[in-house]
C-alpha cells in the first residue's frame, strides 16, 4: 500500500468529511516482522499559541532506550477541535518524521488509533500518511465504553462500541489507573496492546511516548536547539 497523500487545507468540516473517507483503508493486520526499533511521537506547545514544538524519538525495543530523535518548531493555524487533533498536529510530526535519521519499525501516539468517533485518532490518520504501522495510547478516553481494570499491571478491558472492540483500558503500572490503547494502522488489535506493555518501565505512560514528551518539553524550554540526533555511527 502507498502512502496517501492530501493538502492540510481544510476546514473543519472538511477534515470531518476526509476522517470519514480515509477510515475505509485503515488496515489492521499484524505486523509481522521483528520490532527492532520503535518510536514515540509528541508535541508542546504554550497556551494559546500556534507554535508547535514536534518530536519523535526512536528507541531500541528491547533496551527501551533513546537511540535516535528529530525535532522542529513549526505553526500551525488549524484549531483545536476534539476529535480532530491529527490536523493540527501531523504536519509538525510529519516534518521531524522526514528528517529523522533512520525510522523505526513502529510508532506510537500520545493520542488515539481507532478508539476514535470516526475511527481515525491521530495513530491511524499519520499510518496513513506515512504508511508504517502506528499505536494510539492516550490518557484518557476519547470514544466507547469500557469496564474499569483492577489497578495491577498487565490488567485490561476493552472499550467496546456496541459489539465493535476499539481498543483497551491497560493498566500499565501497578495503583495507577489505565491509559487507552488503540491500534492506529498496520498492527492487530491484540498485538496493540502486548507491545503498549512491553514498553511500560515503570511510569504510567510507555518510554516511547514518555520520552518523546520529556524531549518536545525541552525543546519548548529551550534546553535543546531543533534538529535531529542518533547514537548510530554513520548517521
Amino acid at each position: 500500500m502507498n502512502p496517501i497523500r492530501h493538502s492540510w487545507d481544510f476546514s473543519p468540516t472538511e477534515a470531518v468529511a476526509l476522517q470519514r473517507q480515509l477510515r475505509e483503508e485503515i488496515r489492521l493486520t499484524p505486523f509481522e516482522g521483528p520490532i527492532r526499533h520503535i518510536g514515540g511521537a509528541d508535541l508542546s506547545y504554550n497556551k494559546g499559541s500556534d507554535e508547535f514544538y514536534a518530536g519523535i524519538v526512536v528507541l531500541d525495543y528491547e533496551a527501551m532506550k533513546v537511540v535516535a530523535h528529530s525535532t522542529v518548531i513549526r505553526r500551525s493555524p488549524f484549531p483545536y477541535i476534539p476529535g480532530l487533533l491529527s490536523f493540527r498536529e501531523i504536519p509538525s510530526l510529519m516534518e521531524a518524521w522526514e528528517r529523522l535519521p533512520f525510522q523505526p519499525d513502529i510508532i506510537t501516539f500520545d493520542g488515539h488509533g481507532i478508539a476514535h468517533p470516526r475511527r481515525m485518532g491521530i495513530a491511524s490518520h499519520f499510518g496513513l500518511l506515512a504508511d508504517i504501522p502506528t499505536i494510539g495510547c492516550a490518557k484518557k478516553r476519547l470514544t466507547g465504553k469500557y469496564d474499569e481494570p483492577t489497578l495491577r499491571r498487565g490488567s485490561y478491558s476493552s472499550i467496546l462500541d456496541g459489539e465493535e472492540t476499539l481498543g483497551f483500558a491497560l493498566c500499565v503500572k501497578d495503583g495507577v489507573k489505565p491509559v487507552f490503547v488503540s491500534p492506529g494502522h498496520r498492527v492487530g488489535l491484540t498485538q496493540s496492546r502486548e507491545i503498549m506493555l512491553h514498553c511500560a518501565r515503570g511510569y504510567k505512560i510507555p518510554e516511547p511516548t514518555r520520552q518523546a514528551h520529556l524531549l518536545v518539553n525541552r525543546l519548548r524550554r529551550g534546553e535543546v536547539d531543533p534538529g535531529v540526533w542518533t547514537t548510530r555511527p554513520g548517521r
